[in-house]
């Protein structure tokens, strides 16, 4: 969700409702979908795959912040993505602590498949088959692990003579 670029507020400055299925303005007005009810039922998103939550005109007239709200507009849209829910999500999930714990584990885990392909040059699997693949990588895997062992193990002082 970037800033808006004329200085007015963002889709951020506003509350979404899951519950209720509206939004909710800095100075407490609610932005809905439809503000009347139809005798057909309407299905609120457009072929672009947005919902618009629109606010009454009513209430943006006597706002004090329509001058940054909304300028040059009788009142506040807001469009909304069907797929916003999930992304709603995903952050409110990499907020959580297992989300960075999950992260640092996959990056040593994505690092150690990077040194395969850099280092060890198991960028291409030359034996066939998929026993042939398996050995592969575990022949390439257990001289990964052979250079992390011998990194454990002290060097031996040399004596000086003299």
């Amino acid at each position: 969700m970037a800033a808006r670029n004329d200085g007015s507020l963002a889709r951020a400055d506003f509350i979404y409702d899951h519950k209720h299925d509206r939004y909710t303005c800095p100075a407490g007005k609610e932005l809905k979908q439809y503000h009347r009810t139809y005798a057909t039922a309407r299905p609120g998103v457009d072929k672009d795959g947005f919902m618009r939550y629109r606010a009454s005109k009513h209430d943006c007239d006597g706002c004090a912040l329509k001058p940054r709200c909304c300028p040059g507009q009788p009142a506040r849209k807001i469009p909304r993505s069907i797929h916003e829910g999930a992304r709603d999500l995903a952050r409110d999930l990499a907020l959580t602590d297992a989300y960075s714990t999950s992260r640092r584990e996959r990056k040593k885990v994505e690092m150690l498949f990077a040194h395969l392909k850099r280092i060890l040059k198991l960028d291409r699997l030359r034996l066939r088959g998929p026993k042939g693949a398996r050995d592969e990588f575990l022949l390439a895997a257990t001289a990964q692990n052979l250079r992390k062992l011998a990194k454990l193990i002290p060097t031996p002082q040399l004596a000086r003579v003299g």
